[in-house]
Parts: C-alpha cells; sequence; structure tokens
C-alpha cells in the first residue's frame, strides 16, 4: 500500500481527552475516530489489525474444535424474559422498541439466544459435546465510557459456549477453551497469566480470567514469578489427560487479582511473588444449569430419560485486546506492533521522493516485496525525513527499510528493527531476502 494513496489522518500532537497510552496512540495513529461516547469507527489501519486478532482467534477456536456461527446484534425480550435476566441486567442494557412495539435488545452477550439454538436443533446425547462460538459486535450502556476502546459501550467480542451432558464432560470442555487462550495469547505476542476468578453462587474453581501484564493497568495482579517460565502448550490435539495437566501446571502457581488476594492467606515466599499491573483480556467460565435449566435445553440421555445439558462460557474481548497490546508494547515514540498483529510487516521509507534513482530503488524493492506476500506500507510522500520516521515509529510496524540516495550510492539500505530499535544497512538483495524470510 502508498502511503500517499492510504487514508491515515495521524496526529502529531496528544489529543486531550485521552487519558491512557492506548487510547492516545490509537488516536494519534489514525486507528480510530470517536462516533459518540464510548462508540468509535474503526479506520483502516486499525481495521487491519482488528481483523489480524480475529483471524488468531477464530483460527484457535477451531482448531479447539469449536463451530463458528454468527448470532444477531438484536435479541428479542423473551428469551432474556425466560432466563430470568431481563430485568435484573439493569441499566447497562440497551432496550428497543420496534414500529410493532415490540421490545428488543441490543445485545450485551449471548448466553439466551445460543440456548435458544441448542435447543431448537440438539435433542439426543449423541450429538455432544457441542462448542458454537461467534465473534459479533456487543453492546453495554457503561455509565461512564473511558478509556477509548478499553471501557467503550460498543465492542467486538469472541464468545463460545459448550454443551455437555454432565460435569465431567464440561470440565474437559472448559480444560479444552483454556489451553486454547493460552495458545492463543501466545500468537498474539503476549504472556497471558490465567487468575482464578470468583464463580459466584455456581461455585466450584472453573472460572479464570486471563491478563496480560501492563504497567497502565486497570487491577494490581500478585502472582509466582515463576509462572512465568511456563511455556506454551504444544500445538497439537491434547486429549482430556493431557489437558488436564496443562491446566493443573499453569494453576499450581498462585497467582490472583487484588479482589482476590490475601496477604494472610497467600503462602508463597516473598522473594517470588511478584506484585504489577494486568489487564484483563478474556475470561471462561462454567456455570453449569443455569440457562439450560431456566430455558429447557435437554437431551435424551442412553437410558432414555430427559438430561439438563452442563454449560460454559468463553469470552475474549478482541477489540480491547488491542488496546492491551498497545498498554504492554509500546515505547514514547509510540506502537510496538508483535508482527503477528501488525497492520503492515515492513515500512519502507523513500527519503527522497521525486529523486529518480531512490524512486527506481523503492519502485522495485516494493513490487518484489508485494510478489512475496509481504504486507508492505510505502511511504513515497514527499514529506520530510524526520516526519516520515516518526510517522513509522508512531504506527509500530515492525520492521523499517529506509532507501537513500546516500545509501544507494553505497549499494546499501537501512534496516530498523522496531522492538529493538537496532539498525543495519545491507545490500538491497540481503534486505530483501530478510523481509520475505
Amino acid at each position: 500500500m502508498r502511503l500517499s494513496r492510504y487514508f491515515m489522518p495521524t496526529l502529531k500532537e496528544d489529543p486531550k481527552e485521552a487519558q491512557i497510552v492506548s487510547h492516545r496512540l490509537m488516536l494519534r495513529a489514525g486507528m480510530i475516530q470517536q462516533s459518540s461516547a464510548g462508540i468509535y469507527s474503526w479506520l483502516p489501519l486499525g481495521q487491519k489489525v482488528l481483523k489480524n486478532i480475529e483471524q488468531i482467534v477464530r483460527e484457535e477456536q477451531n482448531k479447539a474444535g469449536a463451530l463458528e456461527i454468527l448470532m444477531p446484534t438484536i435479541q428479542p425480550s423473551e428469551l432474556w424474559q425466560e432466563s430470568g435476566r431481563y430485568d435484573d441486567y439493569g441499566k447497562e442494557m440497551l432496550r428497543i422498541t420496534d414500529r410493532h412495539d415490540r421490545e428488543m435488545l441490543y445485545g450485551p452477550t449471548n448466553e439466551e439466544q445460543v440456548t435458544d439454538i441448542f435447543r431448537s436443533h440438539v435433542k439426543s446425547y449423541k450429538d455432544l459435546p457441542l462448542n458454537l462460538y461467534h465473534i459479533q459486535w456487543k453492546f453495554r450502556d457503561e455509565v461512564r465510557p473511558r478509556f477509548g476502546i478499553m471501557r467503550g459501550r460498543e465492542f467486538l467480542m469472541k464468545d463460545a459456549y459448550s454443551f455437555d451432558m454432565d460435569y465431567e464432560g464440561a470440565k474437559i470442555a472448559y480444560n479444552r477453551m483454556f489451553v486454547a487462550y493460552l495458545k492463543t495469547y501466545a500468537r498474539l505476542g503476549l504472556k497471558a497469566i490465567p487468575l482464578r476468578a470468583d464463580t459466584g453462587p455456581i461455585g466450584g474453581d472453573l472460572s479464570h480470567e486471563f491478563i496480560i501484564l501492563a504497567d497502565t493497568g486497570e487491577s494490581e495482579v500478585f502472582y509466582h514469578k515463576d509462572i512465568l517460565d511456563l511455556e506454551t502448550p504444544e500445538d497439537k490435539d491434547h486429549n482430556p489427560e493431557e489437558l488436564q495437566a496443562i491446566v493443573d501446571k499453569w494453576t499450581s502457581f498462585y497467582a490472583a487479582a487484588d479482589e482476590m488476594h490475601d496477604a494472610d492467606a497467600c503462602d508463597v515466599a516473598e522473594g517470588d511473588l511478584i506484585s504489577r499491573r494486568g489487564i484483563e483480556v478474556g475470561h471462561i467460565f462454567h456455570f453449569g444449569d443455569k440457562y439450560s435449566k431456566a430455558m429447557g435445553a435437554t437431551v435424551t440421555g442412553p437410558d432414555g430419560k430427559e438430561v439438563i445439558v452442563s454449560m460454559g462460557s468463553y469470552g475474549i474481548g478482541v477489540s480491547r485486546l488491542i488496546g492491551g497490546i498497545i498498554e504492554a508494547c509500546h515505547d514514547e515514540n509510540g506502537i510496538i506492533w508483535p508482527e503477528s498483529v501488525a497492520p503492515f510487516k515492513v515500512g519502507l521509507i523513500n527519503l527522497k521522493s521525486g529523486d529518480d534513482a531512490c524512486d527506481a530503488a523503492c519502485e522495485d524493492f516494493y513490487g518484489k516485496l508485494q510478489s512475496a506476500g509481504v504486507d508492505v506500507l510505502y511511504d513515497d510522500t514527499s514529506d520530510r525525513a524526520g516526519g516520515k520516521f516518526a510517522k513509522m515509529d508512531l504506527i509500530g510496524l515492525p520492521w523499517q527499510v529506509t532507501i537513500g540516495p546516500r545509501g544507494l550510492k553505497s549499494g546499501v539500505v537501512e534496516i530498523k528493527n522496531r522492538a529493538s530499535g537496532e539498525k543495519e544497512e545491507m545490500s538491497p538483495e540481503t534486505a530483501l531476502q530478510k523481509m520475505v524470510g
């Protein structure tokens, strides 16, 4: 993509309304524009990152055996009245009346909708286990939307829902999602820590939230230092015993958010207990028959008797993850994207647009990168060199390749790694091999 033809309205100064790093840098990089309080338009750069994250989440859900569907954003109130949540949810739910005076709502979550789908079509234990997921926009009418997309009213979320015959089956489904989440965050370039979460009236221990460490995180997190050394589970289809072993290993280390942390009951040695800020980027939860019982989601068991299915839900905030990644991956100059989610892999900088030699060399390099399938943003504008470098640092592409008159006379181009800041001069051919490889 040529920058001269790209829509990327960057800002030189920090917006006054942006209180945290991710909000400030997303506005400055031209990724989003506020439409109204807590609601944003996603501009080309932001949309590319959103789609990259969405695809990684989708691939790992598919590998875990979940089946993708797409449920509507607008739901009938009857389903929520049936589950008993319609009156309990509060003002965060946006309630709508259509032209026929039917009560509708903009879905903040989808337990009722997916349970209705299940009960309409699944009648036998032979069709279990089943896990259905979608990636869809949600709306929660936050009383004080703030921090950009980190606490907005409209957000993109992956939510999956498992259906099993009993608790034992539900636990396998839970463990499979637990492991899938570890793999997902690793592919996103993040080190996520699972924290035991409050299960509320359901009880038990099957509820975990996943957090990433960031100095600007919302809550304080306490964890055993060795949890950060655990390796991501290998990319394979694990059997139930292997899944349980992985979950047991990751949950054997102490990890708790401030509201769950009890300093008196914590037996971790002082030198091993680390305290940092964290950002929640996912939550998995087993809730048994809370919805299936209320809504009559049953199957016929092997003995011919009706069985109320056991359910779980598994959420990842896809749009929220962008803010989380930026909070964890930035410096004073801008964003530092992990390569797996970056909007472009390479930023190609023409130091002297209009110079025949520079133009020819850049066009050649740009064409070869495109032919090799490398996503590249080519700054072919007439801006000054300092402005070009600042813009590339701001938007955080993993690699920068700079071609200028002086380097061409010496037969070299300059490559910069955005994360490390290391620069290296090499021949255009070697640089091309490095970018393609």
